[in-house]
């Protein structure tokens, strides 16, 4: 039997499936990093955005996976999974699709780069299909390492609605902030669409700036440690990471180059000491 630690990392961006950002670029090192240096058991979620080519990416449909329905509002929408292989690293990538949210020439933003009017079905579709393909895996992860706003929901959801679950009672949740990629709000359609089964008002009510800072301060307050992964991150967020220290939650400061590699695995370790 393994006694590698189970380690999901769900992302919202990673190369190369995706172009160069803060978040693929570390959604891409950082797993190949800890399954060779951690000697940690990974498997990696993100969406199956329009733009990813699959011939290339030799993506194929994983059958026994699909099938879930995915409810958003009272709406059914079909969830479809996929995977890829990155033979250099020997790793597996999993993608979430859907033909309504993901099948488009873009990927946060229109041609003429105004916000999806339905990215917060997006997320919310997403968020819950990462939960419930884990749940299809049958497979218990020690740390669930969300990355990026697009993720923001899952501590939420783990900490409310799927508590009871068993595969999900000694995860561990980080998430990692970056900086704010959109200033949009969602209005009042975001309450509307993001509550499941029992999540309360009050559960979801740290989210409710309704823009990219609520998105980061939700998912902080039900994570149990926190990755800055920018620089510098809104002030808003700061005061919420501030509060995270008073209360002993541990954060994880940005490491310019390679060395952040290095410092996760040991944050990581750190984290699942103190079980």
């Amino acid at each position: 039997m393994s006694n590698k630690k189970k380690v999901l990392i769900v992302t919202q961006e990673m190369l190369p499936y995706l172009p160069d950002s803060p978040t693929a670029k570390v959604s891409r090192q950082l797993p190949e990093y800890l399954k060779t240096k951690g000697k940690m058991e990974l498997r990696i979620l993100m969406p199956r955005f329009g733009t990813i080519n699959e011939r290339r990416h030799r993506l194929h449909e994983v059958v026994r996976l699909s099938g879930i329905n995915i409810i958003i509002d009272e709406d059914d929408y079909p969830l479809i999974i996929k995977v890829a292989s990155l033979p250099q690293a020997r790793m597996q990538v999993y993608f979430l699709d859907n033909e309504d949210f993901f099948k488009r020439k873009y990927v946060f933003n229109d041609k003429n780069g105004k916000f999806y009017k339905d990215n917060v079905e997006r997320m919310v579709f997403f968020c819950k299909g990462v939960i419930e393909t884990v749940k299809k895996f049958g497979w218990a992860p020690d740390v669930i390492h969300c990355q990026g706003w697009m993720t923001s929901l899952i501590p939420l959801y783990i900490r409310t609605a799927y508590k009871n679950d068993a595969l999900f009672t000694n995860s561990k949740i980080i998430y990692t902030a970056y900086e704010n990629s959109f200033t949009d709000g969602f209005g009042d359609i975001f309450k509307q669409k993001a509550m499941i089964k029992k999540v309360s008002d009050k559960d979801i009510s740290p989210y409710m700036d309704l823009n990219n800072n609520g998105l980061h301060k939700g998912a902080i307050h039900y994570s149990d440690a926190v990755v800055r992964g920018s620089a510098t991150l809104d002030e808003e967020v700061e005061k919420t990471l501030q509060n995270g220290v008073a209360e002993n939650k541990p954060i994880l400061d940005y490491f310019e180059g390679d060395e952040f590699k290095e410092a996760h695995k040991n944050f990581y370790a750190q984290l699942l000491e103190e079980e």
